[in-house]
């Protein structure tokens, strides 16, 4: 059964559908915004790694060489480096937060 990405051409929102029947045809709809604006994109390539994989990969000293808890955007980067390692990928509301949290962190250093 393939899963297909589309990206919406409305609000830039990639979109995935499981499609149990390729020969049906299939308009697909943003499910952010409800458009039908759609374009299909290539989809990124998973490797399942075992646990043991992961781990071992977290706690190599050379990933985290550098890394200031002082720093929010080191911090931020630090955390994406995490989810990927961990087969989590960030929701994207989590990531915008991130990113906001960052700029006024930045704003605050500013004005100090």
């Amino acid at each position: 059964m393939p899963i297909y990405e589309y990206r919406c051409k409305d609000c830039g929102k990639v979109s995935e559908f499981l499609l149990i029947r390729t020969d049906e045809a299939f308009t697909p709809q943003c499910k952010r915004c409800k458009s039908k604006k759609m374009s299909r994109i290539l989809s990124k390539v998973r490797v399942i790694r075992s646990e043991e994989s992961r781990m071992e990969n977290l706690t190599d000293p050379s990933k985290w060489s550098g890394l200031d808890e002082k720093d929010p955007k080191g911090m931020a980067k630090w955390m994406k480096q995490m989810g990927k390692e961990l087969g989590e990928d960030m929701d994207e509301d989590l990531d915008r937060a991130i990113e906001e949290e960052m700029d006024s962190e930045s704003d605050e250093d500013l004005e100090d």
